[in-house]
């Protein structure tokens, strides 16, 4: 609380015994015999002022106490005012109350007794005021901080891309998301399987609840059960209290697997058994735990190849593949690398801001089109963080991604065409990302025997997909 007390009362002895009382009190109280010397006083010192005590009954010629009340709390909120009068009414005091006093006192000879409790409760007052305006300011940073990251998480998670093969792949997950059925999401490693799982649990209707990730073939089987379904204390060596699984943990959300092609037959068993009657015991256990959790699955592996193998179950394939995603290797979808490539530059940055590059030149963009990306979203990811944090400049050159690059791989895009538009300097880029395209389409054409069917089969694209293409490149094999 403030040191500094106004006291407005046309009477002076009342002026000078609120002093000594105060002073008493090591508070030093500024004296005014009309309100409109103390709204000047305020005016200029008013961050000073901790409390004012006004009279109700100021003198002929001057604003009534009650009048000049309201007129303070619009100008001062946060300074706590008494109402002091020599002849109290109930109606006047509620009106007090109710235009904002803290507090109604009498002038009599128990006013000294009166003030140092209106005082003191006042000061509990403004302690519980001023904790709550800190806790609410607390709680306005947290989520102002909760904002950004939810917007930097969204910013990381953003699904970048117009290629046609991955416009297919967010349709797939625009539709599926608010079925509560598993989904298996298929792709070389690097594609963003488990981006595309978030994707999907973020858009339903369990976005609310845990999003929990699993990587399977990073933890060996025995351990796996325990990680899934949790285990009791005494379960094994080490095992000294209970732990929740993965799938209590995602009750009510969603539970990623990923690497599921890892797991043997066996294990298979126990997963197909909880998708399908969704309960089990943790190890050790014999209580039964029932979960209301969605599966989706991913795995780099040939699954149909696996269960010809009789690797893989089928029946868990039938169970998990209520729809089924294949995202495409990035070879595929070049044309999105120039998207992709600022919108991981942006999250760089914001990674690490002293990173200076702040964009990738036309001759940068060209390096990245030109590559075919064994890795994927992660190699690119990888690439464009290396030549940002070699980057000299406000912006990433040549240069930069020619030294940030993995040496250079034989791959389906390396055709003399691609070549020669990739060193044509005389194109711009949007010009030279088409031919490139249409280079890599015309190449598979070629190899099919100009076999549209089987074109799009080697590119990864549906036929609608591919017909798009050949006539937007205008293709013909007798002008070939």
């Amino acid at each position: 609380m403030a040191d500094v007390i106004v006291a407005i009362d046309d009477q002076p002895e009342v002026r000078r015994l609120l002093a000594d009382i105060f002073k008493a009190r090591g508070r030093e109280l500024v004296g005014f015999s009309s309100g409109e010397e103390a709204l000047v006083y305020l005016a200029k010192n008013g961050a000073e002022v901790g409390l004012i005590a006004l009279d109700l009954d100021l003198g002929r010629g001057q604003k009534a106490g009650l009048t000049l009340l309201p007129e303070i709390r619009q100008g001062y909120p946060d300074i706590p005012i008494i109402i002091l009068t020599g002849n109290a009414s109930v109606d006047s005091a509620v009106q007090a109350v109710k235009l904002g006093a803290a507090d109604f006192l009498q002038k009599d000879m128990y006013l000294e007794d009166k003030l140092d409790l209106s005082v003191e409760k006042i000061e509990r007052m403004l302690t519980h005021v001023r904790e709550r305006r800190r806790l609410e300011g607390e709680n306005r940073e947290l989520r102002a901080a909760n904002r950004r990251l939810r917007e930097a998480e969204e910013r990381r998670l953003k699904l970048v891309g117009e290629s046609p093969v991955w416009l297919d792949v967010l349709a797939k997950v625009e539709r599926v998301a608010p079925l509560p059925r598993p989904v298996l999401v298929l792709g070389e490693r690097g594609t963003g399987k488990e981006l595309i799982a978030n994707a999907i649990h973020r858009i339903s209707q369990r976005a609310s609840k845990p999003f929990v990730t699993v990587n399977c073939g990073a933890i060996t089987e025995t351990l796996l059960e325990s990680e899934l379904f949790g285990h009791e204390s005494g379960a094994f060596t080490g095992a000294t209290r209970r732990k929740e699984g993965k799938f209590e943990q995602a009750d009510g959300g969603t539970l990623f697997l990923d690497e599921i092609g890892n797991m043997s037959v066996e294990f298979q068993q126990k997963i197909l058994r909880v998708l399908e009657y969704p309960r089990f015991e943790r190890v050790a256990g014999t209580t039964t735990i029932e979960v209301n959790v969605r599966v989706i699955a991913a795995t780099n592996a040939d699954l149909q190849a696996a269960m010809a193998a009789g690797t893989f179950r089928r029946d868990l394939y039938d169970r998990l593949s209520f729809e089924v995603i294949t995202l495409p290797p990035l070879r595929q979808r070049i044309v999105d690398v120039p998207a992709l490539a600022g919108h991981f530059l942006l999250l760089f940055r914001t990674d690490a801001p002293g990173v200076t590059a702040r964009e990738l030149t036309a001759a940068a963009l060209e390096r990245l089109v030109a590559h075919d990306y064994p890795g994927n979203l992660r190699e690119l990811r990888n690439v464009v963080e290396r030549a940002a944090y070699s980057a000299s400049g406000t912006a990433i050159d040549a240069p930069d991604i020619d030294r940030a690059l993995p040496p250079r791989t034989a791959g389906p895009a390396a055709t003399t065409e691609t070549v020669s538009f990739v060193d044509d300097p005389t194109l711009p880029l949007p010009e030279r990302v088409s031919a490139f395209e249409r280079a890599l389409c015309k190449d598979a054409l070629e190899r099919a025997r100009w076999n549209q069917r089987e074109a799009a089969q080697e590119l990864g694209l549906t036929y609608d997909q591919f017909r798009h293409l050949y006539r937007k490149y205008a293709f013909s094999k007798e002008t070939a």
